[in-house]
Order: structure tokens, then C-alpha cells, then sequence
């Protein structure tokens, strides 16, 4: 499938900042899963930003803002060549060993009730014990864009039975790291027939199988990664694999607008 991207990221302050630096994950890159056929970032600070890949295989941008500024717009675009893998990634040569994923954080951190789910699967095989994990979480973790927050763990969501994309990935991780299998938070976009921009950046979970790589699994779709998803980067969890993270010195109150299209072109 051929998919076209534009991701935009508009912060406004309600007073003059200072000084800001903005770390961007919002480089797509090749494996087995995508080509890159096109990509750029056009914004404040582009083009004297640092570039890098981090310890997670991700490439990043590092802008440092040092004049004034009440507004802050990042613009993504590309094009993306997808293949339909069955959600196997493989191995993609990054530094890290697989193992690191078995830390947990505050996000991620599971709860009696997430191990004893975990637990549940634990006598099948390999891929077996993952696709059931993933459609537990699907059935018993409901998708309400309005249940959680940004910084909602995995056992807050699991507790209430609700959650988003977000919820759904940190509670498989949990899960997964309870059964000493690596795991990862991924971000990314997901094409959907007749969805509008806000369903279009997504999120979902790669666990690691020794025979395969990484292998993705998106419990709030009940499905491994198709060709409608195009990767961009990893984490631990939300955080450290959020597409714009960053610090700031002054600018009071900021609001934040994210706008995502996703569009399959004609090949």
C-alpha cells in the first residue's frame, strides 16, 4: 500500500518563552514492513537542527530554541511504501539489546491483576501466548477516548476496564514483561477507511521472539500490524517514544493542536 503522511504540531503560549529544546521522533525509516519513499519536517528551528539515531534505533531531530517566540509549528510529510507481515518487524540492527525492554517504568508497572491475566497464558506456546494476551486486553480494556489521561498507568487503565491505544499497549508490556518477554511502545499512523485525523496517529506494542525479532501487536484493533500502519519510533512507553517531547523555559500556558492525515495514493 502507498500511504501519504502529514502530521502537524502547533504549540501556542499565552506569553513569551525564552528558551525551549524539542527532541522530534517523527522520522519514519525502512524494515521489512515499510520503504520510505519521501520525508520531511519543515519548521521552527529545522535547519540548524542536530540529527542522530538514539539507542533505540530511532532517528531524531534536536532543535534548541534560543529566541523569543509565542508559537511553536512542526509540519511532517511523506510518502510510504507498507507491506503486510503478519506484524513482524524483525531485527532492525539497533544497539540495544532485546533484554533492555524488560524494564518497566511508572507507566508500564503491573499489577496483581495485570500478572494474573498474564498468568492465564503462560502454558501455550510462544506466538500463541502473545495473540491471546493481546485479545484479553482487547476484550476486557474497552476503547472511551475519555477514560484516561496522558499519564494513566497501565494498572490504573486495566483497573477501570477502559482506555485508548495508549492504555491498551502499556497494559500488554506489563503483561508481557510478567512472562519475561521483552516489550516495547511504538508509535506510529494507521490508515482507517473513513476515519478523520484524530484515529490516524496510533499506538501499539512489539514484543520480542527469539526466532522472529520484534513482533507487533495492537491489542485495540485485535490485530498484529498491517499494511495500514507505518512505524516511526519506540520506547519504554508513551513517553519515551513520543513523537515531540522536549523543555522550555517561560511562555505560561501551552496549548497544544495535532493534526494527522493519512491517505492510501494511488500506486
Amino acid at each position: 500500500m502507498l500511504v501519504s503522511i502529514r502530521h502537524t504540531t502547533n504549540y501556542s503560549y499565552d506569553t513569551v518563552g525564552s528558551f525551549a529544546v524539542q527532541r522530534l521522533r517523527l522520522t519514519p525509516f525502512d524494515n521489512k514492513t515499510q520503504r520510505v519513499l519521501s520525508w520531511t519536517i519543515e519548521g521552527d528551528g529545522m535547519d540548524e537542527a542536530a540529527h542522530y539515531i538514539d539507542g533505540f534505533g530511532n532517528r531524531v531531530h534536536l532543535i534548541t530554541h534560543c529566541k523569543p517566540y509565542d508559537a511553536l509549528t512542526l509540519t511532517a510529510t511523506g510518502e510510504v511504501e507498507t507491506f503486510d507481515r503478519n506484524g513482524v518487524v524483525g531485527n532492525l540492527g539497533e544497539v540495544a539489546n532485546p533484554r533492555l525492554f524488560l524494564r518497566w517504568t511508572s507507566r508500564t508497572q503491573s499489577s496483581p491483576e495485570i500478572d494474573a491475566l498474564a498468568d492465564e497464558v503462560r502454558d501455550k506456546r510462544m506466538l500463541d501466548r502473545l495473540h491471546h494476551l493481546m485479545e484479553a486486553i482487547a476484550t476486557r480494556v474497552v476503547y472511551d477516548t475519555d477514560a484516561t489521561h496522558q499519564e494513566t498507568s497501565a494498572a490504573e487503565a486495566f483497573a477501570a476496564g477502559q482506555g485508548v491505544c495508549q492504555d491498551h499497549a502499556h497494559i500488554f508490556i506489563a503483561a508481557t514483561r510478567r512472562l519475561n518477554i521483552p516489550a516495547r511502545y511504538v508509535t506510529g499512523y494507521l490508515h482507517v477507511e473513513g476515519e478523520g485525523a484524530a484515529a490516524a496517529h496510533h499506538a501499539w506494542a512489539e514484543a520480542f521472539v527469539k526466532e522472529l525479532g520484534w513482533v507487533g501487536f495492537d491489542p485495540a484493533n485485535h490485530i498484529c500490524p498491517t499494511e495500514r500502519y507505518v512505524r516511526l519510533a519506540c520506547g519504554f512507553d508513551a513517553a519515551s517514544a513520543a513523537p515531540v517531547s522536549g523543555t522550555r523555559r517561560g511562555g505560561g500556558i501551552e496549548e497544544l493542536r495535532v493534526d494527522v492525515i493519512v491517505r492510501q495514493q494511488q500506486q
